[in-house]
C-alpha cells in the first residue's frame, strides 16, 4: 500500500537578521519505514525519477533497497562484521557503501544483488572508512575518519590510501560539476581539495576557528557547501575567490551535521538540535525549518534527485522523502 503524503507549510527564520518570516512555500512529505533495529545511516535514490532507494542498514550490517511506488524494503547481507557507513549510486547504476565493519569499499549488483568487496590494502588498518564520491573520471574517492582518504578505480580494481595532511577527521567528501574533489575534516575543523591526479590535499581553513566541518556539497558554480556541527552553521566556500560565507541556522543549539545541495541551488541541512531538516535559500538567505514528528529523527546525511529530497532518520527506522510543489 502507498504510504500518504502529507503536505504542511513550515515557518522560516532569516539568516543573520532578526526578523521571522513565514514561508509560502508547501511540500509534500512522505516517511517510509524500514526494519526496526537497521539504523539507516546513509541513503542514495537512483537517478531515475521514481526509481529505487537505496540505504546503508548500518545497525544489522546490510544495504536496504526500497521501492518507493510501493514502499516494499528488503535488505541485502554484506558479510560479517559488516557496518555500512556511506552509500552512492555510481556512473555504472550500481550503489557503492563505504563499510567501516568490513573496512572495505563495497559494490551491490542493482539487478542481481551480487556483493563485491574491495578492501582496503594489507597493513593499512582500521580507517573507520566514512564517505565515498566518483570524480569526473569514473574514479571513487572516499574519506576514513581515523586520518586517511583513498581511491579506487572500478575498472582496475586498484586503491590507493593516502594519509590526510593534519591526521584524524576526513568525513564528508563531493565532486564539483568540472570534476574537483573536495573533503570536510571533523576533527581537524577544515576542508581539503584533492589534486585527482597526484593525490595530494591542500588544506583550505575556514574563518570561523574550531567549527567542527562534517559534510560537504558542491553546488552547480562549484561553490562548497559545509555543515559546520560544532558552530551550528552552514557555510560557503567559493574556489574562484577564495571568499567564505556563513549563516548560523536557527535556534538556540543548532546542530548542523548534513548538508545537500538539490538540483535548483537550494541548501538542505540536518540540524540535530531541532530535530530537523533545514532548508536555506542562498538568494534569500532564509531558513525553513521542517521538524520531525518523531523524536531523536537523528538525519546523518540528505541527498536527493529533482524534485526529491531524501533524509535517512536514523533514530527511528524511517527513511523521509520531502517533494516540492
Amino acid at each position: 500500500m502507498r504510504l500518504p503524503l502529507i503536505p504542511y507549510v513550515v515557518v522560516a527564520a532569516l539568516a543573520a537578521l532578526p526578523a521571522t518570516v513565514r514561508a509560502q512555500a508547501e511540500v509534500e512529505r512522505q516517511a517510509f519505514p524500514v526494519p526496526a533495529g537497521a539504523g539507516p545511516h546513509d541513503v542514495a535514490p537512483a537517478p531515475e525519477p521514481g526509481g529505487v532507494v537505496w540505504y546503508t542498514a548500518q545497525g544489522q550490517g546490510a544495504l536496504g533497497r526500497l521501492d518507493p511506488a510501493t514502499g516494499e524494503v528488503r535488505q541485502i547481507p554484506l558479510g560479517e562484521g559488516s557496518a555500512p557507513h556511506g552509500v552512492i549510486v555510481g556512473p555504472d547504476g550500481a550503489p557503492w557503501i563505504t563499510d567501516g565493519g568490513l573496512n572495505a569499499i563495497v559494490r551491490v549488483d542493482p539487478r542481481t544483488e551480487e556483493v563485491t568487496r574491495y578492501p582496503l590494502p594489507d597493513g593499512q588498518g582500521y580507517a573507520n572508512l566514512n564517505t565515498a564520491t566518483f570524480d569526473g573520471h569514473g574514479v571513487l574517492w572516499f574519506t576514513g575518519q581515523n586520518g586517511i582518504y583513498g581511491r579506487l578505480d572500478p575498472k582496475t580494481g586498484a586503491m590507493e590510501v593516502y594519509d590526510a595532511p593534519r591526521g584524524r577527521g576526513p568525513y564528508g567528501i563531493t565532486t564539483t560539476p568540472a570534476g574537483a574533489v573536495y573533503y570536510a575534516s571533523l576533527a581537524g575543523s577544515h576542508i581539503a581539495r584533492i589534486d585527482t591526479e597526484t593525490g595530494a590535499a591542500t588544506v583550505i581553513e575556514p574563518p570561523t576557528p574550531d567549527q567542527g566541518a562534517r559534510r560537504v556539497w558542491s553546488d552547480s558554480k562549484g561553490r562548497i557547501w559545509v555543515s559546520e556541527w560544532n558552530a551550528g552553521q552552514v557555510s560557503r566556500y567559493d574556489p574562484d575567490s577564495g571568499q567564505w560565507q556563513s549563516w548560523r541556522l536557527p535556534g538556540e543549539r543548532p546542530r548542523a551535521y548534513a548538508v545537500y545541495v538539490d538540483d535548483r541551488d537550494v541548501v538542505w541541512l540536518s540540524d540535530f538540535g531541532a530535530n530537523a531538516v533545514v532548508r536555506f535559500d542562498p538568494v534569500t538567505e532564509r531558513f525553513e525549518i521542517f521538524e520531525s514528528p518523531r523524536a531523536n529523527a537523528n538525519v546523518r546525511q540528505i541527498l536527493g534527485r529533482p524534485g526529491e529530497v531524501w533524509a535517512p532518520e536514523s533514530g527511528t527506522d524511517t527513511l523521509v522523502v520531502f517533494r516540492s510543489r
